[in-house]
């Protein structure tokens, strides 16, 4: 069974900054691609970021400059580091390991940030 765990959520400030951190149990970690969404009670789920086995990044126009994905292959841990957080920042992150070629999808139970005075 895959486990996919996100950490590194909490309570920040405005103008603040936190990292996210999502570990997957997988053996082959460097051939899957990592999704960030967020999610706030009522709304879809929004795509925030991917980070590609490449090492490339790609963001969503509202967190572009502000937010980084990088990613650790020997350590199976891909990270959200987040810079001047606003309170619409505030939502469950979760985490998405995906491997296209093979259509193996898994997701994490989500970290909560939320960003208030």
């Amino acid at each position: 069974q895959v486990h996919v765990v996100e950490s590194g959520g909490g309570l920040v400030q405005p103008g603040g900054s936190l990292t996210l951190s999502c570990v997957a149990s997988l053996d082959r970690f460097p051939l899957y691609a990592v999704n960030w969404y967020r999610q706030t009670p009522g709304q879809q789920r929004e795509w925030v970021a991917t980070i590609n086995t490449n090492r490339t990044s790609h963001y969503a126009d509202s967190v572009k400059g502000r937010f980084t994905c990088s990613r650790n292959n020997a350590a199976k841990t891909a990270y959200l580091q987040m810079n001047s957080l606003q309170s619409e920042d505030t939502a469950v992150y979760l985490c998405n390991v995906a491997r296209y070629t093979t259509m193996e999808n898994f997701w994490g139970q989500g970290t909560q940030v939320t960003v208030s005075s």
